[in-house]
C-alpha cells in the first residue's frame, strides 16, 4: 500500500493562494485626501524587508503568502521595518529612524552610556526604506505585539525629543530623532495586539529581568506602565488600536484557549493568563478584567495605553490625538501577520479597510 503523505493545511493554503489570491473589493481613490507610506514595525523576535529569511518565511504573511505586496495590489505603499527582536522599545525606535532616514543607527550617548552598550548600530546609509520623509511627506506606522510599543517610543521621541540626549549631546552631534519637533512627519499610529500597559504572560513575579534595556523588561506591566508615563498622544496623529482575543469564558470566570482559532503554540500560554489575578511588585492590580487574551496579550491592554485619551472607534467621529479602539478582532495574537498554520484569509480585507479609512480622513 502507498504510504500516504500528511501536508500541512497551512501549506496547502499557501500554495491555493499563489494561484488563487484571494479578492477584496478595490477602494474608491476619489474618495481619498491622503496616500501616505504604511510602515509595518514587527513585534518580539520578529524580521522584516532587510532580513534576508523575510523572502522564504515573510513575518507579513507567514505560511499564507507575503502580505505587504498583497496590500499594495490595492493601491497603497507598503514597507517592513527590521529592528531588533529582544532590544528595548528605544533602541528599536532608534533603528526604526535610521532606516527611514537612511543613517547610522544613533541609540543615544546619554543612553548608551547609561545601558553600557555601544552608541552607534547598523548602517543604512543608502538602503533607506522610504524615498522621502518629511513633514509634507508623512508615514502611517503600524506595529504588531512589541512594535506598538516601539512606534509609540518612536513617535514621541518625533514629538518632543529626549532632555537626557540634548543635554548630554552637543548640537552637531545629536541625532534629530532626539531634538523633537517632528510629530507632524507622522500621520497615523496602528497598534495590532500590543500589550500597551504590559502583559502577564510573563507572570506577576515580584522580580524582573537584569537586563533593564530589553523587550522582556519593558512588557512587565509595572514597567510598560512607567513608560506610558512619558509618552506622547500628539494632536496632529491619529491613533488607532485593534486589540484581538481567541479565548472563551469558563462558567468560573477564567477563560481558555479557543483552539479552533488560536495556535497551538499559545495555547498553554493562553490557559495561564485567562486565569492569572494577583498584584504586581509594584502594586498594581490585576483582576478579572485581564484575563481574554489572543494567547501572549492580554485583550484589555491592547486596547489603549493607560494616561492616554481613548474612545471606541466611531467611523462617524474620529479625531486626533485619541486613541480610537478599534472592535475587538477575533483571532490569536499571529491572526494580525496573516497567522502561521492556521492562516487567515481574512487579514487582507481587514488592512485594506483600514487603510481606506485612514486615506478617507482629512
Amino acid at each position: 500500500m502507498a504510504k500516504i503523505i500528511s501536508v500541512p493545511m497551512a501549506i496547502i493554503i499557501s500554495i491555493f493562494s499563489l494561484f488563487f489570491p484571494a479578492k477584496t473589493e478595490q477602494p474608491d481613490k476619489t474618495q481619498w485626501n491622503t496616500n501616505y507610506p504604511y510602515v509595518f514595525v514587527h513585534g518580539l523576535m520578529g524580521w522584516g524587508e532587510y532580513d534576508m529569511h523575510y523572502k522564504i518565511l515573510p513575518y507579513w504573511g507567514m505560511f499564507g503568502g507575503e502580505l505587504l505586496s498583497k496590500i499594495e495590489k490595492n493601491g497603497y505603499d507598503c514597507y517592513g521595518a527590521s529592528v531588533s527582536g529582544t532590544a528595548s522599545a528605544w533602541d528599536r525606535a532608534c533603528e526604526l529612524y535610521a532606516q527611514l532616514t537612511g543613517s547610522v543607527v544613533d541609540y543615544g550617548k546619554a543612553h548608551s552610556e547609561y545601558c553600557g552598550h555601544e552608541r552607534y548600530g547598523k548602517d543604512y546609509t543608502g538602503k533607506a526604506l522610504i524615498e522621502k520623509w518629511d513633514s509634507d511627506n508623512k508615514i502611517n506606522l503600524l506595529g504588531h505585539s512589541f512594535g506598538g510599543a516601539t512606534i509609540r517610543v518612536f513617535a514621541t521621541l518625533m514629538a518632543k525629543g529626549n532632555e537626557a540626549e540634548i543635554k548630554a549631546t552637543a548640537a552637531d552631534d545629536i541625532s534629530p530623532l532626539f531634538t523633537g519637533g517632528k510629530s507632524d512627519w507622522i500621520y497615523s499610529l496602528t497598534s495590532l495586539a500590543a500589550p500597551h500597559n504590559g502583559t502577564t504572560s510573563y507572570g506577576l513575579e515580584n522580580s524582573m529581568p537584569d537586563n533593564t534595556d530589553s523587550a522582556a523588561y519593558d512588557m512587565f506591566i509595572d514597567h510598560a506602565l512607567e513608560i506610558n508615563k512619558n509618552m506622547v498622544t500628539d494632536q496632529n496623529t491619529y491613533y488607532f488600536s485593534i486589540p484581538c482575543t481567541a479565548t472563551t469564558k469558563n462558567s468560573d470566570g477564567t477563560y481558555s484557549a479557543d483552539k479552533g482559532r488560536m495556535e497551538f503554540m499559545f495555547q498553554s500560554s493562553s490557559d495561564e493568563i485567562g486565569k492569572l489575578r494577583g498584584t504586581t511588585q509594584g502594586g498594581y492590580v490585576v483582576d478579572e478584567s485581564w484575563l481574554e487574551n489572543d494567547g501572549l496579550v492580554n485583550t484589555v491592554s491592547a486596547c489603549a495605553p493607560s494616561s492616554a485619551p481613548a474612545t471606541e472607534f466611531d467611523q462617524n467621529n474620529i479625531s486626533k490625538g485619541v486613541w480610537n479602539i478599534m472592535p475587538v478582532y477575533q483571532g490569536d495574537h499571529m491572526s494580525l501577520q496573516g497567522g502561521f498554520f492556521k492562516v487567515n484569509t481574512d487579514v487582507l480585507r481587514l488592512y485594506t479597510e483600514h487603510f481606506d479609512m485612514i486615506n478617507r480622513l482629512g
